[in-house]
């Protein structure tokens, strides 16, 4: 068969598939509980619309789950599946439909806000200021001048998230995203080793990979979802967020276009915390604010469009000797504070 009889044929099985589906569509959702049964161990090839062709088109473009296709917009699921946007839209809305998403009560939220885990920072003033520890299901951000502590901090959370839930870890993986060559495995030896932990265990439970411009490290990130729910990852870290969009995309003249890639990058990760439980840590830079003649003249980099996204912001400054200053600028559930740990051989520790 020709290669444009096989894409033709190809077609026809997809259009098929959404045929035999679409008279069945109430049908199924009830079999796979679309009111209040739960909804585990549903398969993508379950939804309405959706065959064997299209799922391994979707599963290949990062759309292995149910979760994923309902906070999917239509236009990224057509351009995944290859098929039309009409067609992706009745995917996304069987499979919220099964899901049942839409409004609900504070107390089901706040139950579900349970399963949230908490990574230890190796300090324990830090750890009181971010309400036990960095969160899962959100990203928090660290911006900060050179030599502030951010890739430290990096480094350390790497290491504790490998430990037991009751040492301050979630027992899981670290996926590190690294686009300034910073990124160093002797710093995670040296950390391992000061709480007695298998340094060689340690450094495979690290992926890390080197982002070289933005496309890359969007992609990379991309990645790095799909990879959480098969590695059991519960860290994600991007150190920094900004650096290469910040190298590409000079002059005020690329600024729009430069924001708006920032802004769906930054969503993406949000989603992909929300979904795979996932406590997302990306470092920013800064910048001086030539206007500013009192106070502190340093800016993060980034924005508006980089403040709204994550759920928590930091600033980290150094301090006397190797004494920093974390202070919590934002954050929708914690209070305003500061924390000064130091940075040693060993890791973050309090002063």
């Amino acid at each position: 068969m020709s290669p444009k009889k096989e894409a033709d044929a190809e077609k026809d099985n997809d259009e098929i598939d959404y045929e035999e589906f679409e008279g069945n569509e109430q049908e199924t959702l009830n079999e796979v509980g679309g009111d209040d049964s739960s909804v585990s161990g549903i398969e993508v090839t379950d939804l309405p619309g959706v065959g064997p062709a299209i799922g391994k088109r979707l599963a290949e473009s990062g759309y292995k789950s149910v979760e994923a296709i309902a906070v999917a917009s239509p236009g990224e699921l057509a351009a995944a599946g290859s098929i039309g946007e009409t067609t992706a839209t009745k995917i996304i809305k069987a499979a919220r439909e099964m899901l049942d998403i839409g409004f609900e009560t504070a107390d089901l939220l706040l139950e579900r806000r349970k399963i949230a885990g908490r990574i230890s920072t190796g300090s324990k003033a830090l750890d009181e200021m971010f309400g036990g520890g960095l969160e899962t299901q959100a990203i928090t951000e660290m911006y900060g001048s050179f030599r502030s502590g951010k890739t430290q901090m990096a480094h350390q959370l790497s290491v504790m998230v490998q430990r037991p839930p009751g040492e301050g870890g979630l027992s899981a993986k670290a996926i590190y995203v690294d686009t300034e060559g910073t990124f160093r495995p002797e710093r995670l030896v040296d950390m391992a080793e000061a709480y007695g932990m298998d340094t060689a265990k340690v450094l495979k439970n690290v992926v890390w990979a080197r982002a070289y411009n933005s496309d890359h490290q969007i992609l990379l990130c991309d990645q790095a979802m799909e990879m959480a729910t098969e590695h059991n990852a519960k860290l994600l870290v991007v150190d920094s967020v900004t650096s290469h969009f910040r190298a590409e995309y000079t002059g005020r003249g690329t600024l729009a276009a430069r924001q708006q890639k920032l802004n769906k990058h930054l969503h993406h990760l949000q989603r992909g915390a929300e979904i795979n439980n996932l406590a997302v840590y990306i470092t920013n830079q800064v910048m001086s604010r030539p206007d500013a003649f009192f106070g502190d003249p340093t800016a993060p980099v980034g924005g508006h469009v980089l403040a709204h996204v994550p759920q928590t912001r930091c600033y980290l400054r150094k301090s006397k000797g190797e004494r920093r200053i974390c202070r919590l600028v934002d954050s929708p559930n914690l209070p305003e504070g500061e924390a000064v740990f130091t940075v040693v051989k060993d890791g973050i520790r309090d002063v």
